[in-house]
């Protein structure tokens, strides 16, 4: 027991000490070109007082709303939304710079997320216009190769918003927000191809927009952009199905809601919180905690200074700030997050930025 305890606490010093070790990260930021962006901009972060550098041009192209890496962090993948493509880039480990590899079409309009499946062999993603998801094949050199599966969404309003994969790779889940569903599909990377399976019905009028799973990869919590929600759903990774257990609003319970939307879900690395941005007017982050026994959701805070049309924002990969992207404020802001309550505590670090739309983060080498 002894050399048991012994080993455990050592490799608990092994890993704080790797994890202090990184002092920096760079951060991609994803916008929409036409106004001052040219396409994927970076900066730098500092762990060590959360503030944020000035921006540089990382790689020039059309409104790449929405960016992923591959799991070796060699490349990265952008939907270009106005053109209606997928674009790859080579990532150069030294300066952050990015190097165009190829583009494809997405076969559908306005493209707006995209993910890479684990084995770093395929690119799904989704497209707003029309309704429909998309897989393409990644070859050894990064490039996307021609789509390998399309699924067209049915109905009298479909607008694919968001395509996610479950723990296992199984099942590729994708909201549909026209239709109010999150419609399920079998994957097999090997071959690239997504087969209908099932849909989980969210509540009328929700118009579901993205969802986070839990670390536990038993529970997704899916944002409702049109009702401004957050819907806690159990998931049997067995069956790629969701069940719905919980629904709650995103504002505050005195405000009485007028319009608006919702954008983004993320769950802190701990499992211990959820957050979800809130668009115009109310322009701020929902808290909610998590319990860690039922995975339900408790309102506990509503930050809103310095946010303005928050559209993506992410959690550092050590867990103590989150970076907003400000879409019409035209800036990142940085907030620090309380350990034991999640809450958010507004920083003076930001770093200016045209239209941004979506944050990455990269360690530096």
């Amino acid at each position: 027991m002894g050399v048991r305890l012994l080993l455990t606490a050592l490799f608990c010093v092994l890993a704080t000490a790797s994890s202090q070790g990184q002092e920096k990260y760079r951060v991609y930021l994803g916008t929409y070109t036409g106004k001052d962006s040219k396409g994927i901009y970076q900066c730098e972060f500092n762990l060590k007082d959360g503030s944020l550098s000035e921006v540089t041009l990382a790689g020039e192209t059309n409104s790449p709303s929405f960016l992923a890496f591959s799991p070796d962090k060699k490349f990265l993948y952008a939907v270009n939304e106005g053109e209606a493509s997928l674009s790859a880039f080579a990532v150069d480990s030294s300066t952050g710079k990015l190097t165009f590899l190829n583009s494809q079409p997405s076969q559908g309009g306005a493209p707006c997320h995209l993910i890479v499946d684990p084995s770093g062999r395929n690119v799904l993603a989704a497209n707003y216009s029309g309704g429909s998801c998309i897989c393409f094949p990644i070859d050894a050199n990064g490039k996307l190769g021609k789509a390998s599966s399309f699924q067209q969404h049915v109905g009298p309003r479909t607008n694919g918003h968001s395509i996610h994969l479950d723990r296992a790779g199984r099942f590729a889940l994708c909201c549909d927000l026209g239709l109010d569903q999150v419609i399920s599909y079998a994957f097999d990377s090997k071959n690239g191809t997504l087969t209908r399976h099932g849909a989980f019905d969210t509540p009328k009028g929700a118009g579901p927009r993205h969802f986070a799973w839990h670390p536990d990869g038993k529970t997704a919590y899916i944002n409702g952009e049109s009702d401004l929600t957050v819907i806690v759903c159990d998931y049997d990774a067995s069956k790629g199905a969701l069940t719905q257990k919980q629904v709650l609003s995103t504002l505050p319970k005195d405000v009485i809601r007028d319009g608006g939307s919702t954008a983004e879900t993320v769950v802190h690395p701990s499992g211990k919180f959820v957050y979800v941005s809130n668009r115009d007017p109310y322009n701020s982050i929902a808290v909610f905690s998590v319990d860690p026994t039922t995975r339900k959701l408790t309102a506990t805070g509503y930050q809103a200074t310095g946010v303005k049309t928050p559209r993506n924002f992410t959690i550092d990969p050590t867990g103590q700030y989150m970076l907003v992207a400000n879409q019409s404020a035209d800036n990142v802001i940085v907030f620090r997050i309380d350990p034991s309550t999640g809450a958010l505590t507004p920083t003076e670090a930001s770093t200016k930025v045209s239209s941004p739309v979506c944050v990455r983060f990269l360690e530096m080498k």
